[in-house]
């Protein structure tokens, strides 16, 4: 994985392997009817993708000390939201897309009413998991969880999001909306996840100022990034279908500002979140290099 540090690639690998592990376990395959609902949602869930968000709740949960198997089960539940956003994502009413992860997408392995239900699944795993004991001991601690997430899927999050993204094709977004549109479809998730972490650290809000500026912008450079991406990546590399955003006319950051002005956009706000850590010490080192992986990713 290109650029990247050797702590990062170390965390990189132990989580994504962390994460599969808790899918594993989470989606045994029963002998029954469901066995196809539940082999969709491991294709979906299990192996593949940059794992970007239970990355950042390790990072941040880990400046406090919390459990780690208390971090992988909210980490996952994060993942579950992501994922299950993927895999409608993916479907034809959406973005009508055959590859995810270097794999068919889901839809397409199986088929589309099993992609739906699949996605549905998971997105109810995530709260069934930050709802049980076993997660966290203090229930005000998990309701706080499941307030933040379902606040990054919602309306006014993701789904709103997506929403927008849709009218993207219809109409021409100014350089804020775009920006709306990306904070609210990336970024909200990307700062759920960040947020979490400080939840399960039991950090008062008055004290997430610097997390969540940091938060805000890792996401709004990572979706810069990921612009980028789709104008000069490799397919390969990146596992999915490219230059679409181009083929449907929607306006983003690189049609709006250029690749070189995109470029120097997603440098300075990568500059801007790392200076947003400025009162924690050696200890948030994983969350500054993750803020400069988002501009040197292949994928």
């Amino acid at each position: 994985m290109r650029h990247a540090s050797i702590p990062l690639q170390n965390a990189m690998r132990d989580i994504a392997g962390e994460i599969d592990r808790q899918f594993d376990q989470l989606l045994p395959v029963p002998a029954d009817p469901r066995a196809g609902l539940y082999q969709a949602m491991r294709h979906a869930a299990i192996g593949g993708g940059k794992r970007l968000r239970p990355l950042l709740v390790f990072a941040t949960a880990k400046l406090f000390g919390v459990d780690r198997e208390c971090i992988a089960r909210v980490a996952t539940a994060i993942e579950c939201i992501h994922v299950y956003s993927l895999v409608h994502d993916d479907l034809p009413a959406m973005d009508d897309d055959d590859m995810r992860r270097g794999k068919p997408t889901v839809h397409k392995a199986f088929d589309e009413a099993t992609a739906i239900l699949a996605g549905d699944c998971l997105h109810a795993l995530a709260f069934e998991l930050l709802a049980d004991e076993r997660t966290h001991g203090d229930p005000f601690v998990r309701v706080e969880l499941v307030q933040c997430i379902a606040n990054a899927a919602g309306p006014a999050g993701m789904g709103g999001g997506q929403m927008m993204d849709l009218e993207a094709e219809k109409t021409s977004f100014d350089l804020p909306t775009v920006t709306r549109l990306q904070a609210m479809k990336t970024g909200a998730l990307i700062a759920c996840s960040v947020e979490a972490g400080a939840i399960l650290g039991r950090l008062p809000i008055e004290g997430r100022t610097g997390l969540r500026g940091y938060a805000r912008d890792v996401g709004l450079a990572f979706q810069i990034a990921d612009d980028l991406l789709d104008v000069e990546g490799d397919e390969e590399a990146v596992g999915k279908a490219l230059r679409k955003d181009g083929s449907a006319g929607k306006d983003t950051f690189v049609s709006l500002l250029g690749i070189e002005r995109a470029r120097e956009q997603a440098r300075i706000l990568v500059e801007q979140a790392i200076d947003h850590l400025h009162a924690y010490g050696n200890e948030a080192d994983l969350l500054r290099d993750i803020a400069r992986f988002t501009l040197e990713r292949d994928r």
